[in-house]
């Protein structure tokens, strides 16, 4: 007999009361973690959707489905100023989040035992909802993304995730494996996970399923997490880029980006992208973003997740910089993002300028680029005046006529115009990584 969904979200609950997720230490911090406060900071998403850089003091972000915390504190650290607020259905898993978030000093975070389902009960509404490792779990992913916009402010965004299905799917048939077996009739716990790992590790060498999602170090006493999050996972489904889509679509919801955006860049999979076959060449940059993920996705299916941000319909459009004209590059104001105004990143960009060498920002901040990014003193010296806050872009252009005075072509004396011109160029090729965000005022 098949469970229903009333069974199926009971096993899960028991399933974390067991098995709090995710097991990090209380005392570990994200505050070095660049990449991951990132993708958790208001300010990438809500650049992305509107080109706007928005301050998050005051503002109210829910973390749905937050099990021990730890996503929590990275939310509380990547928004300052923010209050957080933190639901899950098991209560072990709520009481272990206070405890964290009260550990690292965070007095404006607050959290509750309720169901997703549940949330209009909290007489809420949200700025950010972070809903991560959830959306897979309900029976129908639209359902979970409308509970999520009941509560979301008019111009708030919501970021969540699927399990892929492509990407996932020998630990889906291990999942198949164990049912028939009989381990997921009751509450995984022990005694399954102990025979979980007596069976893989019986498996000869060379069996499909254990080549394909087996490691030594799942042998080991510490594995319990990853045993059951992977082998012994209640209500685990995978999904396709089109049923992603579909879900938001059934809940009234729209496409922002892929969290990971510049991972999913289908041109980046071809060897020269400037020289493709003529039917990619016409007909890829025509293709909308549902069906260029889709093709990413089939040609290599390398993310767990399907991780992505949405937001209400009807959003103002954001104005590209691509579009600009002159006179809006008057008006702009250039902001370093939140995570390079840092007194590492300030600390290096000091070294390198006094050093003379090129600084791969990359080191300081990895997560929006796939490879190498080396700026030289001139930038740096431009980076260090952002540090602490936005400048006007005629401010960055006059700094720039006193590093360069003279054009290095014919080294005739350069005009506002030519300097003008060059930054343009460089903080473009600088704003596609979000290094620096760019707003017209």
């Amino acid at each position: 007999m098949n469970d229903t969904p009333a069974s199926i979200s009971d096993k899960i609950r028991q399933q974390f009361d067991f098995g709090p997720y995710p097991r990090v230490p209380i005392d570990k911090s994200p505050k070095e973690d660049a990449n991951l406060l990132f993708i958790h900071n208001l300010v990438t998403p809500y650049y992305l959707q509107n080109q706007k850089v928005i301050n998050t003091e005051g503002k109210t972000i829910l973390d749905a489905g937050c099990g021990t915390g730890y996503k929590s504190l990275v939310l509380a650290e990547a928004n300052p100023g923010a209050t957080i607020v933190g639901v899950d259905l098991s209560a072990e898993s709520v009481n272990l989040a206070k405890a964290r978030l009260q550990h690292h000093g965070f007095e404006n975070a607050q959290f509750h035992v309720v169901s997703i389902e549940d949330l209009p009960s909290l007489g809420m509404e949200f700025d950010y909802i972070n809903c991560d490792e959830v959306l897979y779990l309900f029976p129908n992913p639209a359902d979970g993304l409308s509970a999520l916009k009941s509560v979301l402010k008019p111009k708030g965004i919501i970021r969540s995730n699927l399990h892929s299905a492509w990407q996932r799917a020998s630990y889906f048939r291990a999942q198949n494996v164990f049912q028939v077996m009989g381990l997921f009739d009751n509450n995984p716990e022990e005694l399954e996970i102990t025979l979980v790992q007596d069976i893989m590790k019986a498996l000869k060498p060379g069996v499909d399923l254990k080549t394909r999602t087996w490691n030594p170090a799942m042998e080991k006493e510490d594995a319990q997490e990853s045993i059951l999050m992977n082998f012994l996972f209640q209500g685990d489904r995978g999904f396709k880029v089109p049923e992603m889509f579909a879900a938001m679509r059934e809940a009234g919801l729209e496409f922002v980006s892929m969290v990971n955006w510049r991972h999913w860049d289908i041109f980046s999979l071809f060897a020269d992208p400037d020289d493709l076959p003529v039917f990619l060449a016409l007909s890829l940059p025509e293709a909308s973003p549902e069906e260029q993920l889709t093709l990413f996705e089939l040609l290599h299916p390398v993310h767990r997740l399907l991780d992505f941000w949405c937001t209400l319909p009807s959003q103002e459009d954001a104005f590209p910089i691509a579009d600009w004209d002159v006179e809006d590059w008057q008006k702009a104001q250039v902001h370093l993002h939140p995570q390079l105004r840092t007194p590492k990143a300030q600390a290096a960009f000091i070294e390198s300028l006094q050093e003379q060498k090129p600084l791969d920002l990359t080191t300081l901040l990895k997560a929006p680029a796939s490879s190498s990014y080396f700026v030289n003193s001139s930038v740096l010296s431009l980076l260090l005046m952002l540090i602490d806050g936005p400048q006007p872009f005629q401010t960055l252009v006059e700094h720039w006529l006193l590093i360069h005075p003279k054009s290095l072509i014919g080294l005739e004396p350069m005009t506002t115009d030519e300097a003008a011109a060059e930054l343009m160029k460089l903080l473009s090729r600088m704003e596609v990584f979000l290094y620096v965000l760019i707003e017209v005022h």
